[in-house]
């Protein structure tokens, strides 16, 4: 076989076994299997696994770095797929501009003035821009992350932006903590969002090892790289 060949079968058979961790951890914590959403986590790889694993059906990727995503996502563009690109890296606002043009789901935004410049940056899209306020279970700020009453004035920052629409709450578990632990207090806040804001509808927690965990607390979509991708010669 050819080595887009062989990597399309790894591809598939890596993902054949996520989706079917997704669909057991549903049906243990008692919910359907299609309420819960895989982003796969590309950074590092190229843009031809991107392709091959929008072949293979997957909706939605996730990048970390826009020096990375751009090129990526246009080559990607240019191969003829069209993925849902979510931003899920820390994210400077004079990079704001750049990943409103390709993006169509941030999930770190973590302060007001980040909010503020993704709306300016949003303002010539054709539809709002989803933001996901990113939230520090663990107040931790060398992770990045809301915190505190921060989580409402970003949340309420974004549901007032007309080129901004609030989709929910993006976490991960804190290095040391128990997964379950972390995501159940992610769940409360999430709670308290939906109370708040009725329309948003997304929590994004768990990856590769505490997918489970985080489907059991309430987790809407997952963020899968090593699991999906394995461990290959990355781009840098």
């Amino acid at each position: 076989m050819t080595a887009v060949t062989d990597r399309r079968a790894e591809l598939s058979a890596a993902l054949t076994e996520v989706r079917g961790r997704i669909a057991r951890a549903c049906a243990a914590a008692g919910r359907p299997e299609d309420a819960v959403h895989l982003v796969a986590v590309t950074k590092t790889y190229p843009a031809s696994d991107v392709v091959l694993l929008a072949g293979l059906g997957v909706t939605d990727v996730g990048e970390n770095r826009d020096q990375e995503a751009a090129p990526k996502a246009a080559e990607v563009a240019a191969a003829g797929a069209r993925p849902r690109w979510h931003f899920i890296g820390r994210l400077q606002r004079n990079k704001a501009r750049s990943v409103v043009s390709y993006a169509g789901v941030v999930e770190s935004v973590d302060s007001e003035r980040l909010a503020v410049a993704l709306a300016r940056a949003a303002a010539g899209r054709p539809e709002p821009l989803e933001a996901l306020v990113q939230v520090s279970i663990d107040g931790d700020p060398a992770r990045g992350g809301a915190a505190g009453d921060d989580i409402w004035r970003v949340s309420d920052s974004i549901a007032a932006s007309e080129t901004l629409r609030l989709g929910g709450l993006m976490a991960v578990a804190p290095l040391g903590w128990d997964p379950d632990r972390a995501f159940e207090q992610l769940a409360v806040i999430a709670e308290r969002l939906v109370k708040a804001h009725p329309g948003v509808t997304t929590v994004s927690a768990g990856m590769s090892g505490d997918l489970e965990a985080a489907v059991r607390h309430g987790a809407t979509h997952v963020r899968i790289g090593t699991s999906l991708l394995g461990m290959r010669n990355p781009l840098r």
